[in-house]
């Protein structure tokens, strides 16, 4: 059996990462922190990758790229990239959520899994999922909201439920614990290389025929942009 090979790529942050993948193995991976666009430094690790593995981009068979929330100008980057390549080589490519490849993290075991991530502006991105083992489902919406509504709307729709709040930055789960209580939930930190579990994501987006193309292809910014909004006057 011909195994399927993908280029994952997270932009969403300045902690991103390039993935090459065959099946769910990860066969390469860069992963860096830094302030240098997006717009240099995804290419030139794609290229690193490509040499170092022996491959070009006409060889894969699907394109992965994190579709928010996060950085807008990064997000708009890797997802420019991913429709040019859709586009060129007529392959299929995924859009994945950032706060579902956070949640899929998370250690095995019944809960509901609230990953949370850096909106800044005192504010955070999170969603609920409910996992079980490897598998998850979103339940309502990805959301913004200052830390005491995060904490007002998780409580209100647990339902008793066992809560695990996921996250890749140390500072932020250590807010989120201080705000929520240590004491009433369980708190995991994850790494912030996410280009892998947006790998795998997309690997089950394709298993089970739900992906998209160059056309139909979208960002998930969960709230609008300075310009947008001030273009809106609102």
């Amino acid at each position: 059996m011909v195994q399927m090979l993908l280029l994952a790529a997270d932009t969403s942050s300045p902690s991103g990462s390039v993935a090459i993948l065959r099946e769910d193995s990860v066969v390469g991976l860069i992963h860096t922190v830094s302030d240098e666009p997006y717009s240099s430094r995804l290419f030139r690790h794609i290229d690193f990758l490509l040499r170092d593995l022996s491959l070009e981009l006409k060889d894969f068979d699907l394109f992965a790229v994190a579709s928010g929330p996060g950085s807008f100008t990064g997000l708009r980057v890797g997802l420019t990239a991913a429709k040019a390549w859709s586009e060129a080589f007529n392959l299929p490519v995924a859009g994945v959520s950032v706060l579902e490849a956070v949640a899929s993290e998370a250690g095995a075991g019944p809960s509901l899994r609230i990953p949370v991530v850096d909106a800044r502006r005192q504010e955070v991105y999170y969603a609920l999922f409910d996992g079980n083992g490897n598998q998850q489902a979103l339940a309502g919406n990805e959301c913004v909201a200052a830390m005491d509504e995060l904490v007002a709307d998780v409580r209100s729709r647990a339902g008793g439920r066992r809560i695990t709040f996921v996250a890749s930055c140390p500072e932020l789960l250590a807010s989120v614990a201080e705000s929520f209580g240590r004491e009433t939930a369980e708190y995991e930190l994850v790494s912030s290389a996410l280009a892998p579990s947006i790998g795998r994501i997309a690997m089950s987006l394709a298993r089970a025929g739900h992906l998209a193309d160059s056309l139909t292809l979208d960002a998930n910014y969960v709230r609008r942009s300075d310009a947008e909004l001030k273009w809106k006057g609102q």
